[in-house]
């Protein structure tokens, strides 16, 4: 079977699941990584050890791996970054506010890094691009009861996670 062939066979069900994993638009740039992963590896292709559908979601899942590395990476950054900016107003009105602010900051961000990779696409899509709890369902293709328990369970480690630094 060529690539060509793969990607008649699998290429909406790969797009799916990536859909499912990493949002949709996320999984347009992942699709079409995978089949170019997989052009350019076809000679590696190895049919005896797995199917070729097998091999293209490995090849997804390891994209998918390395983009919830880069995220964690990035929201680490930024909570340190966000620990050293400085909002344009008189350094002197209302200081204690705003380092308590950019300190909590600070460890929600990197709580938030440490999240399973499900729990944590529940909780950006709920808390940082305000979805309801039935589009999150429907973007993710879960039961409503599934993004409650993943957000119950992100918003349970955060708050642990504040409550350790707190008590530190």
């Amino acid at each position: 079977m060529e690539v060509e062939a793969l990607f008649r066979a699998h290429s909406r069900e790969l797009h799916l699941y990536c859909a499912r994993r990493l949002g949709d638009d996320m999984a347009f740039d992942v699709t079409a990584e995978v089949f170019r992963i997989a052009l350019e590896g076809w000679e590696q292709f190895d049919g005896e050890r797995g199917s070729g559908r097998a091999w293209l979601y490995g090849i997804a899942s390891n994209l998918i791996r390395r983009h919830w590395r880069t995220e964690q990476r990035r929201l680490r950054a930024l909570a340190h970054s966000s620990a050293a900016a400085a909002p344009p107003v008189d350094p002197l009105l209302m200081v204690d506010d705003r380092l308590s602010a950019l300190d909590d900051m600070s460890r929600v961000l990197l709580a938030a890094a440490e999240l399973n990779p499900d729990d944590h696409e529940v909780l950006v899509l709920f808390a940082w691009e305000g979805w309801s709890y039935n589009a999150i369902a429907a973007a993710l293709d879960v039961p409503v009861g599934t993004v409650r328990s993943r957000l119950h369970r992100a918003r349970r480690q955060l708050a642990a996670a504040l409550s350790e630094e707190v008590g530190r």
